[in-house]
This record gives structure tokens, C-alpha cells and sequence, in this order.
């Protein structure tokens, strides 16, 4: 039915379900590779301990019915495997329905890993991940054109992602309005990547035009989605040009990447539609009308969210994280704080003892230590220790568990890290973390100490603590 279908988005859905497979694989193997320390049995927010306190409604998971870290490996390499084939392009090689079948699967199975996650899965992608994944199962395959309705809401979920952080900014740290916030985020932002010491050494005139440009494609150019091609088109390329600006300037983990596979799926690609199609199931046609009402009935929270003045970022109003409000950096650091966590064998722990620091992956450390790009692989355990500085009460639910992984050389978790500083068969009798202030260093200073980095004591973030001293 030509009401139904847009056989001129043929080639934006192919391109589309392609990078989400890849943001899925991306996702699937993050949960692979660090699950056992983060969550696992013996994880530092264990998911049997969670299932116990949360019934299955309010975070419905494959997990709330068995949980093993086995279990959990065979979901998330499953997860991996399916999205490896997604992205090879299986479901156009099945009928409608198995497609649709397989496109569910991989969202069933992040959603059950997101919804024991608990703070290690609480960031906005996540539930982004999710709201365009469920959408993805009903944009059908080559044996039907892209539905109309499907293509507005995964425009529509563009929109509020980006029309929402546009809003929260204006809303938010006065910085944004001043056009100054770039004076700081580069160096503040959770991750640094390899280019953003040179992002925050711009002029400060650029700092300005980035902010404005920032506002202009955040406020404006959202709109503009809905009108028609080319200006939509046109929209949703400067969407993406953004989304490349900020995948040079810093490490977001997929949030980047996903908003610029959302950003295709509104492009205008060369047609490539076969010239005859099947017709279009009945079933099918009820369907995806059906699911659209439903996401419509379902946004009404989310958009009171956007246009309230005590707006709120990235929060899910419903378990299965249908509809999601998003949002990011309503406001923005002035100084980069960082817990620095190191160990000493001593058998009594002094000022002068051999304190020897622990390296993480991505976060600041050494000063000497140049900062790599992660992104779209996500590193929780950086990105909370992030957290963790700004205000320990953001790490009270896991710092200490951490700090006795440590203590016990504890496998999983050191594979969390760069470095350790001791040999897997002598761990340390003490662990401590203290808090330094962290500035990028002028150019005179980069040439003259060949550091990106200096940094400046603060305080005792944690005094010396032995295994037995340790609470969970």
C-alpha cells in the first residue's frame, strides 16, 4: 500500500540496520568482557543480590529467572553472534517474520542485561540502544519497503535526543548561555580522548562559535526533520557532522555513534529498490500501526519531561524502556578531580611507605599517559570512577567492593584495568585513594615535560585500608 511504505528509503534502512547491528555488537561484547567483575557472582554489585530485592516487573530480565555467570556469558556472546549476523545482513536472507524475530532477540537480551545492570547500566544510551532496537524489529526487511510510521518514530526519538540536550543546556549551567562551557568540558568531560587536549587549546573565540553551532543544530536543526526532502536530508547530515565533531573531541561511549545511525535512517540515499515487491502482509500491516500507537501513548511522559522547566536527563518511564528522556551535560565542570587509587606490601602503611598506583584503561592517571580512543567500547568501571570524584556518595554502593578486589588481586577486576602494580601472587596489604586535581598542561609545559597532564594533591579520599577492614 503507498500509504504504508517508503520503497525511496530502501537504501537508508539497509545502511541503518547495518550500524545498529554494529552498535549492538559493540554493546553485547562491553557486557562480555567486564560483566564477571562489575556484576557477576562474585561482581562488585552482584546480580543475585539484585533479583532478591527487585521483582521482575519493575526490571523485567531473563536474569530475574536464572542467574549464573555461565548463563550470563552464554546471553552475552549469543547477543554478539546475532549482531555479527545482523550485520552481515541475515534477515534479508529469511521471511518477514523471522527477521522481525531476529531483530527482537538481540533487543530481549540487552534489555535483560540492562535491567540488572544497575549503576554501571545507567547511562542514556542504554535506554537509547533499546528504544531504537525495539523500533528496528518492525522496519521490516527486503521483502517489504521501510514503513512510513517506523521512519517518523525513529526520527521522532532524534528529535528528543537531540532537541532534549539542547534544551537541558539552555536550561542548565549559565556557562551554556555565556557561550564559555567549552573553556572547561574538554578538560573536565568523564573521558578524554587523544585529540582533546588539542580541542581545549582552540582559541576561545572557537570555543564560542562550537557552543553556538552546538545550539544551532541541537534547537533548530531538529525540526527541520519533518519537513521535506531535501531539507530533511540536509538536517540530518549536519546531525551527523556534529556527531563526528564529538567523536574527535572525546570518548561518549556509543552515544555518538548510535545518534548518527538514528541520523541516517532520515537520509535520502540513491534509490536501490527492487523494482516489484511482494505484497505487503495484512498481519504486518496491522502490526506496525498498532506498536506506533503504543509508542505514541507511551511519549506522553517523556515529552512533559522535555518541555517542563525542572526537566530531568536520561530517565525511562517504563521498564522496558519503550520511550526514553535523554539529555547530557546540563551542567559543566570547572575543575577536573580524579581518585587515584594505589597500594603499598608494607606491613605498616606510612606517608613514606611504597605507595604504587594502580592504572586504569581510560581514565586520567599518569600524567604522562596520553589518552586513547575507547569509544564506542564503553569502560564502565572508568566512566563511574569519573563519578566517584565529582562526590563519593556516587560510589557508595561499589567503591569499597572494589577496593577489596583489589585487595585480593582478584582476576576479573584487574582485566578491568591498564596496569597493576603488583604480581598476581602478592597482592598488597594496603590499598588507599586520594584525590588530585587534574589540569591539562600548556603547550611550553608538553614540550618541556612531555605531559598532557599536572596534577595537584587535594585530599585523602580513602585512608589506608587492609582486606579485613573492608565492608561490601
Amino acid at each position: 500500500m503507498d500509504w504504508f511504505t517508503a520503497p525511496e528509503y530502501w537504501m537508508s534502512r539497509l545502511v541503518f540496520q547495518r550500524a545498529l547491528a554494529g552498535v549492538y555488537l559493540v554493546a553485547f561484547l562491553t557486557a562480555a568482557l567486564q560483566f564477571r567483575a562489575l556484576m557477576g557472582e562474585r561482581g562488585m554489585l552482584p546480580v543475585p543480590r539484585f533479583v532478591e530485592r527487585v521483582r521482575f516487573r519493575q526490571a523485567p530480565s531473563l536474569f530475574q529467572l536464572h542467574y549464573s555467570d555461565r548463563f550470563f556469558a552464554v546471553c552475552a556472546w549469543t547477543g554478539c553472534a546475532l549482531s555479527a549476523a545482523l550485520l552481515a545482513g541475515l534477515d534479508s536472507y529469511v521471511p518477514l517474520w523471522a527477521g522481525m524475530v531476529l531483530w527482537l532477540i538481540p533487543w530481549a537480551l540487552y534489555l535483560s542485561i540492562v535491567n540488572v545492570g544497575q549503576t554501571w547500566y545507567a547511562f542514556g544510551w542504554e535506554s537509547l540502544l533499546l528504544e531504537v532496537g525495539f523500533l528496528a524489529v518492525f522496519l521490516g526487511n527486503d521483502e517489504v519497503a521501510p514503513p512510513v510510521v517506523v521512519l517518523f518514530l525513529l526520527r521522532w526519538i532524534l528529535f528528543r535526543v537531540e532537541f532534549g540536550a539542547g534544551l537541558i543546556k539552555m536550561r542548565g549551567d549559565a556557562c551554556w548561555r555565556k557561550l564559555t562551557c567549552l573553556d572547561y568540558h574538554h578538560e573536565t568531560q568523564p573521558m578524554p580522548g587523544p585529540l582533546s587536549w588539542f580541542f581545549h587549546h582552540l582559541p576561545r573565540p572557537a570555543h564560542r562559535v562550537e557552543v553556538a553551532a552546538n545550539h544551532v543544530t541541537q534547537l533548530a536543526v531538529p525540526v527541520l526533520l519533518f519537513t521535506p526532502q531535501p531539507i530533511a536530508t540536509a538536517a540530518a547530515s549536519l546531525m551527523i557532522v556534529t556527531q563526528l565533531w564529538l567523536v574527535l573531541s572525546g570518548n561518549f561511549s556509543w552515544l555518538n555513534w548510535i545518534t548518527i545511525v538514528l541520523a541516517t535512517s532520515a537520509l535520502r540515499l540513491p534509490d536501490d529498490a527492487p523494482s516489484t515487491l511482494p505484497v505487503t502482509p495484512l498481519w504486518y500491516e496491522v502490526l506496525v500501526p498498532a506498536v506506533a500507537v503504543l509508542l505514541a501513548a507511551l511519549s506522553y511522559h517523556p515529552v512533559r519531561n522535555m518541555i517542563s522547566r525542572r526537566q530531568i536527563m536520561n530517565r525511562s518511564f517504563d521498564p522496558l524502556h519503550l520511550v526514553n528522556t535523554y539529555g547530557a551535560f546540563g551542567s559543566v565542570s570547572r575543575f577536573r578531580y580524579e581518585v587515584v587509587i594505589e597500594g603499598t606490601d608494607d606491613d605498616v602503611p606510612r606517608e613514606d611507605s611504597d605507595w604504587r598506583e594502580y592504572e586504569f584503561k581510560g581514565k586520567p592517571g599518569d600524567p604522562r599517559h596520553w589518552p586513547r580512543q575507547f569509544a564506542p567500547y564503553h569502560l564502565r568501571l572508568d566512566w563511574l570512577m569519573w563519578f566517584a570524584a565529582l562526590s563519593p556518595g556516587y560510589a557508595g554502593s561499589w567503591f569499597g567492593a572494589l577496593v577489596e578486589r583489589l585487595l585480593e588481586n582478584d582476576r576479573d577486576t584487574l582485566r578491568l584495568l591498564r596496569r597493576s602494580p603488583f604480581p598476581p601472587d602478592a597482592p598488597p596489604r594496603y590499598i588507599r585513594a586520594r584525590l588530585f586535581r587534574y589540569r591539562y598542561t600548556s603547550w611550553r609545559e608538553l614540550r618541556e615535560t612531555g605531559a598532557c597532564w599536572e596534577r595537584t594533591y587535594v585530599r585523602e579520599y580513602l585512608p589506608p585500608t587492609r582486606l579485613t577492614g573492608v565492608v561490601v
